[in-house]
């Protein structure tokens, strides 16, 4: 029998202190706001057509794999109060560098933590504002930085411990 998968149980947490020292990060649950946010795996290929064939061959070479968000800016919660501070002073380069874990909480946890994966990212900014009347809303993607590494996230404490740390 299969189950089917909620989105709910499937979390990205971001690191609003990038400059603490690793293993003293800092994770907030990226939500409040957040109506829609999907991993864009950005599939890079090669396609060829051998002289001696009529169809293609297609080979799927790397990933470049991004997550565009749009949320609802609301003033205290620690995502937005990062994203907005990257805004602000129109961070680039290492400045808008921080890590995110995506949580699998469809997994089988140990205790308290479930299977993850930490990923070096850098933070776009896209846009903000809105329409009149309506709450102000900023549209960011997060870019992932080369491959994630494998481990464990514990709900209880926010941590992150990669495999066979």
């Amino acid at each position: 029998m299969t189950t089917k998968i909620k989105r709910s149980q499937f979390k990205t947490f971001l690191n609003t202190t990038p400059a603490a020292s690793p293993g003293s990060e800092t994770y907030f649950l990226v939500a409040d706001g957040v109506v829609d946010a999907s991993i864009d795996y950005g599939p890079k290929t090669t396609e060829e057509t051998y002289i001696d064939e009529d169809s293609a061959t297609i080979s799927l070479d790397s990933y470049a794999p991004k997550m565009a968000i749009t949320a609802t800016a609301k003033k205290g919660d620690p995502v937005f109060e990062f994203i907005d501070n990257l805004r602000v002073n129109r961070s680039i380069l290492g400045d808008a560098e921080t890590t995110v874990v995506n949580v699998w909480l469809y997994e089988t946890p140990a205790g308290t933590a479930y299977p993850a994966e930490q990923q070096a990212a850098s933070i776009q900014i896209d846009k903000f504002g809105g329409k009149g009347g309506d709450a102000t809303q900023i549209d960011y993607t997060i870019n992932y930085l080369g491959d994630a590494v494998d481990g464990d996230f514990d709900t209880a404490d926010s941590s992150f411990t990669a495999t066979g740390a």
